[in-house]
């Protein structure tokens, strides 16, 4: 619940610093926006996580191999 304010809250920051060039429509959260909540999240609850390998995002982005 606390991501969803905080999700809330900073998207209403960014409506109000960028009405001039949004449009008059519905809009998702900012990628970055949510991606920020979520890394503070994690940080709060002591928690990291791995990134994947050039190799392993390669494998996942690829369609040669697997299944």
């Amino acid at each position: 619940m606390d991501m969803s304010f905080a999700n809330q809250a900073l998207s209403a920051e960014y409506m109000v610093k960028n009405h001039a060039t949004l449009g008059k429509t519905v809009h998702s959260v900012p990628e970055a926006l949510d991606k920020q909540v979520a890394k503070l999240k994690l940080e709060a609850m002591k928690v990291s996580i791995d990134r994947l390998t050039m190799e392993q995002e390669q494998y996942l982005s690829g369609w040669s191999e697997g299944t």
